[in-house]
């Protein structure tokens, strides 16, 4: 038997954009649902089956960046394609340094969209073949408290505990101790594995600050 197709999310409040790209998605062979809104789509019961988004960035009442933060945050991992008719360079960059699959400008090129929705579904195969590990860290991830997320950030992203503590205007000892806690937490006995977690449940590290 064959896999279910997988489903391409589009989220965009300009209705013609929705038109076209759900043609062009639906050409290609995938499944197609859209949504006129951030808030309409989270309305939507959660989808088990392999899917992506396709997310407009400047969207109002809430932004592409901003659904994307709050998906972060509940460890939706939905992998994401980011349109936008503003062509802001450093937002498609933050968008990729936080895990989007690509950041595309609008009028989008047909085959450039569609090889990014391939990675996309791709890369969610992948992870729901991890399932029973991203369950596990999903559930370390979860007994995080805020400034342990916050300090985990930082050190898969290679930060040392007295960059940590200038940066968050806290003292080193004061970073171990919550460097241990998420440590424990996540039970990793190593910043090699706890990365490692990190690919899986797609946390993105926060970069070191140029010199």
């Amino acid at each position: 038997m064959n896999p279910p197709k997988p489903t391409v999310f589009i989220i965009d409040d300009d209705p013609s954009a929705r038109k076209g790209l759900a043609l062009l998605v639906r050409s290609a062979g995938w499944h197609c649902e859209v949504f006129s809104s951030a808030r309409e789509f989270l309305a939507r019961p959660a989808f088990p089956g392999n899917a992506c988004l396709v997310l407009d960035v400047c969207m109002p009442g809430m932004t592409g960046l901003e659904l994307r933060d709050l998906m972060t945050a509940k460890n939706a991992l939905l992998p994401i394609v980011f349109l936008t008719g503003h062509g802001d360079v450093p937002m498609g960059v933050d968008a990729m340094k936080q895990g989007a699959v690509d950041f595309l400008q609008k009028p989008v090129d047909d085959e450039a969209l569609l090889q990014a929705i391939r990675r996309a579904v791709d890369r969610h195969a992948a992870a729901q073949g991890r399932q029973p590990d991203v369950e596990r860290i999903q559930a370390g991830l979860q007994q995080l408290t805020a400034r342990e997320r916050q300090v985990l950030e930082y050190v898969i992203g290679g930060w040392l505990n007295k960059q940590i503590a200038a940066e968050l205007q806290i003292a080193e000892r004061t970073v171990k101790i919550f460097r241990g806690n998420l440590m424990k937490k996540m039970r990793v006995n190593s910043v090699a594995e706890l990365v490692r977690q990190c690919l899986i449940a797609g946390i993105a590290p926060r970069p070191p600050r140029c010199a």
